[in-house]
């Protein structure tokens, strides 16, 4: 039984930074890569950040430069450290087991002023 949780959400002003931490109950997390999506009010859910197995990187265009994803695989652990939050950031944030049916529950993330 593979369950995800998120932690970490919350509100900020522009500008201001959140980490954000998923933790993963499965086995053999170190094998896959893991993904931060986000879906914000009427748009679809994109892929925010993805962390290979070995530790290799891919960010979207929207948050290159700002944010930060890292793996802990003895904490069986996945993280997004978030800077310079815009208000365009603001979503429901998840986490994901790459490319399987394995979501967390999402964490509100809100950037306003």
């Amino acid at each position: 039984q593979v369950q995800l949780v998120e932690s970490g959400g919350g509100s900020v002003q522009p500008g201001g930074s959140l980490r954000l931490s998923c933790s993963d109950s499965g086995s053999f997390f170190s094998v896959y890569a893991m993904s931060w999506y986000r879906q914000a009010p009427g748009k679809e859910r994109e892929l925010v950040a993805r962390i290979s197995s070995s530790g290799a990187t891919n960010y979207a265009d929207s948050v290159k430069g700002r944010f930060t994803i890292s793996r802990d695989n003895a904490q069986n652990t996945v993280n997004l450290q978030m800077d310079s939050l815009k208000p365009e950031d603001t979503a429901v944030y998840y986490c994901n087991r790459y490319l399987t049916q394995y979501w967390g529950q999402g964490t509100q993330v809100t950037v306003s002023s």
